[in-house]
């Protein structure tokens, strides 16, 4: 079974500095029908103004993968970590029993482009961890790049979820084709340009869900870049 959801049905937030879009119920967006898809929990879309961003704030229990389309993102937590998220990193923070951090755009001119995904982890209470590896457009081009997973498999960063991510840029003729468990559920999110998946046309922001399906094909890429998880029903 396919499901499509559109851009225009996300809910969005004008906050001024930040500009968001939320595929799942986050904030003051509350909607029953999308709280979340398996254990994908949120995908946020933001842009972020020059000089602005995400004061020292906490999580607990919760993966978070952090993947920047545009822009310089700078993160800190308790940990001790410290870095710039560039276009092609995807960053794994695991919250476990609680972390504090921050992101902020220290651009003086230009605004970061973001998706925030949220997955819920196997076990609570974990001990809280940081992972942040680059996947060049190379990597990524005309194939689906695993780049998070629970064994951390193929280079991907390792998430504590029964989930797992993969990304990839098509265009033109490019194709490729995932093989998918029935008894999973499967999520394609664009971040950029159009493509079409399992005959569904899909523009920047529309999302697809897969349920009992047994193969994923995308084509008729154009300047797209997508996302896909795996996730446990």
């Amino acid at each position: 079974m396919l499901t499509l959801r559109t851009s225009e049905q996300r809910g969005f937030a004008d906050h001024g500095w930040l500009q968001s879009f939320h595929s799942f119920s986050f904030a003051d967006y509350f909607d029953p029908a999308h709280m979340g898809f398996g254990p994908l929990r949120v995908i946020n879309d933001d842009v972020v103004a020059p000089g602005r961003g995400f004061g020292m704030h906490g999580h607990r229990d919760m993966e978070i993968v952090t993947y920047v389309l545009q822009g310089q993102l700078s993160h800190k937590d308790s940990l001790g970590n410290g870095a710039d998220i560039l276009p092609g990193d995807v960053q794994r923070m695991s919250a476990g029993k609680g972390i504090m951090h921050s992101e902020f755009n220290q651009g003086l001119r230009d605004p970061v482009h973001l998706l925030q995904i949220w997955i819920e982890p196997k076990d609570k209470g974990g001990s809280p961890s940081y992972e942040q590896k680059n996947f060049s457009d190379a990597d990524k081009r005309g194939r689906l790049r695993l780049v998070a997973s629970p064994d951390g498999s193929d280079g991907s960063v390792t998430i504590h979820a029964d989930a797992s991510l993969r990304v990839g840029l098509f265009d033109g003729a490019e194709r490729a084709e995932l093989a998918l468990d029935p008894a999973r559920k499967a999520y394609v999110h664009v971040a950029r340009g159009t493509i079409v998946a399992n005959g569904q046309a899909l523009k920047a922001g529309d999302a697809l869900k897969l349920v009992g399906e047994a193969l994923l094909t995308l084509q008729g890429g154009e300047q797209a870049e997508v996302l896909v998880f795996d996730l446990a029903a």
